[in-house]
Order: C-alpha cells, then structure tokens, then sequence
C-alpha cells in the first residue's frame, strides 16, 4: 500500500497566477502526496486562469485573496476555519512592487512604492501566520519564497533585494516566536524561473542565462523541483527543521 505522506493534512496556497507558478508546483506536490489544498486567486482577472488549476487539483477551497484589499484575507481564514476548522500548514508565494520603483536605483525609490512592496511582499506572510497560528491547534508550517538577491547584490532585482531580505528575518523571528505552538517556518529560495511574477525584472532573461551559466550542473531549477522541497518541509519527517533558508537552485549560491 502506497503511504501518502501528507495524507490528512490540510494546507493553503497563496500565488498562483498561472501553470507556471512556482506555487502551482507546490501545490500539485501537496496535492500528490495526499494534502486537501485550498488555492486562491488574485482577482476576477485572474481567476479564470486559476480555478481550473484549482479544480484539476480537486480543491474544496477556491477563493479570491488580494491582500491589498481590507478584509479578505481575514475572510479567507474564517472560511478555511468554517469548513475544516485547522490548517496544517501555508505557503506564501506573493510579491509586488510598482514598476516605477522596481526599475529604479535603490537610492531612487519612493516612499510609497516601498511601503507597499514591503506590505504585499513581506507584511502580508506576517499576517498570514497570526491568522494561521490559532488554526495550527497541533502544530504545522509556514513557508514563503524569496531570492539570492536578498544576501547579494543581483543585477536589475533592485528594490526587491531589501524586501526579501525583511521577508527573511521576519521568518527567522516567527520561527523563535511560535516555535512553542510547534509551528515551523521556511523561507524557499529558488533559483530564476520563468514565472509571471519575475517578469517584471528589467533584463531576466540575462539573469536566467547568468544563472545557468553559474550553477554546478549549469542548469535552471523547475516549479516541480520547488515543489518537493515545499511538501518534504511541511511533512512531519522535517518535524526537527525550523527557521531555516532553504535554497532549491542548483547550487547557484554556492558559486553566485
């Protein structure tokens, strides 16, 4: 008999735009090691390119979550609480920055611009785990995605080095704080994908070809390989690893 090891447990998943997302490659490993996911979508715009990645993955939960907008993600939570009343573990896989800013200098951003890319990229996983942490009644997981170009400088990534890098602290500090509810947190730190998301860098597909270039086996990493690392932390076989910066990118930082 094959053994499922996320067999019963319940999870949630924040950042699918599209089939290549990297949170859809989570989910689809979720899902095939036996976890009930419940998926969101961004808006009414993006929703018809998410549902039928939710449905395929036969999700009981499909629900719109902007979390620029007031009060939805706290709706999100009591829904999740109403129809199966814990959650066993999260996956925060959303960022964002104007435009204006991100293509600037450091130096050269705006208030404004900052504030919200630190709100949307980094403030929005802090809330996720105070709403997560009184569904987490036995104890789960909490992870979120970042990039190299929070330790390193990396071309054209910009403002998002900054905000990355909070996004890390902030797991390390949640990870002390909720460690006694038996609540673990992870940051993933993918190589470059091609992703909608990382479309939004001025010059990626230089990055992508830099990156291939540097890696040991001079290869980029997949959605899929992101997925397994994701559903290894969140079963109970990584019950002793906590706080930590899990890289799934090839060897890229080793030589970065």
């Amino acid at each position: 008999m094959l053994v499922m090891p996320l067999s019963g447990k319940k999870g949630l998943v924040v950042g699918i735009a599209n089939e290549h997302s990297i949170a859809y490659g989570c989910a689809k490993a979720f899902r095939e090691a036996g976890a009930d996911v419940a998926i969101t979508y961004l808006n009414a715009k993006a929703e018809p390119y998410v549902r039928p990645l939710a449905e395929a993955l036969q999700s009981p939960i499909i629900a719109a979550c902007d979390v620029r907008e007031p009060g939805q993600l706290e709706t999100l939570f009591a829904q999740i609480e109403k129809e199966w009343g814990k959650l066993d573990f999260l996956l925060h896989s959303i960022a964002f920055a104007p435009k204006e800013d991100l293509h600037s200098r450091v130096v050269d951003c705006s208030q404004a611009g900052f504030a919200l890319a630190m709100d949307v990229s980094c403030h929005s996983f802090i809330r996720m785990a105070h709403l997560a942490e009184p569904l987490m009644k036995d104890g789960g997981c909490l992870l979120t995605v970042t990039f190299y170009g929070s330790e390193k400088v990396v071309e054209e990534y910009n403002l998002m080095g900054p905000v990355k890098a909070a996004l890390e602290a902030s797991v390390r500090y949640l990870s002390a704080e909720l460690g006694d509810k038996k609540i673990r947190v992870h940051a993933l730190s993918p190589g470059p994908l091609k992703t909608r998301a990382a479309s939004g860098i001025d010059r990626f597909d230089e990055l992508l070809e830099r990156t291939r270039e540097r890696t040991p086996e001079h290869r980029l990493v997949s959605i899929e390989d992101v997925g397994s690392v994701a559903a290894f932390l969140v079963g109970d076989t990584a019950k002793a690893l906590t706080g930590n910066l899990e890289y799934v990118d090839g060897g890229y930082h080793v030589l970065g």
